[in-house]
């Protein structure tokens, strides 16, 4: 192999949730506890190079659930054109303060953060909602610290996951002392 490859094989758990209800209803749920990044208050701080409390405090008010959504795709206009019913709208779900202190330690991390999650199913239900487990896509870092911060981001899902009514893995909440 070439000296300036590495080669870093890593596995995730991947969960899909089923939902009492269906996609549509899990959706709005979800974009009413996970609010749109405020992107122009951000592209603010940025602008006058604001102190870093700033843009925490600025996030801390935003994220009622410690999560913005950076991104949405709605892919079912799209799919329906070839035939599928089913529903999927996709997301990348995050917060930048929590990915800092990842970041400092090994940049890449932004291969995972914002996490990808999804919301799917026939229109008529059930819902699901699909990720990959954190602490497994930060784990594989090789990072004592960036792995906790993998395992902080498992409770706040599994805090999330609890308010949206959906059940919450063990192995997310794990990482708070309770059994894996």
């Amino acid at each position: 192999m070439n000296e300036k490859i590495k080669a870093i094989r890593c596995s995730s758990t991947r969960y899909n949730i089923e939902a009492d209800t269906d996609p549509q209803t899990l959706r709005t749920l979800y974009e009413q506890a996970v609010p749109p990044v405020p992107e122009d208050r951000v592209a603010d701080l940025v602008r006058r190079r604001a102190p870093w409390p700033e843009m925490l405090d600025l996030i801390g008010s935003s994220a009622p659930h410690g999560f913005l959504i950076y991104h949405r795709n709605d892919a079912a206009p799209v799919f329906s054109l070839a035939g599928d019913t089913a529903v999927c709208t996709s997301y990348l779900m995050g917060n930048h303060t929590i990915a800092e202190r990842m970041y400092r330690f090994d940049p890449s991390v932004l291969l995972y953060a914002p996490l990808h999650t999804a919301i799917w199913g026939e229109p008529q239900g059930p819902a699901y909602f699909t990720f990959d487990r954190p602490g497994d896509q930060f784990g594989s870092f090789g990072s004592a610290e960036i792995a906790a911060i993998g395992q902080e981001l498992d409770a706040k899902l599994a805090d999330l996951l609890d308010h949206l009514g959906l059940p919450a893995p063990l192995s997310l909440k794990g990482s708070q002392g309770l059994p894996r």
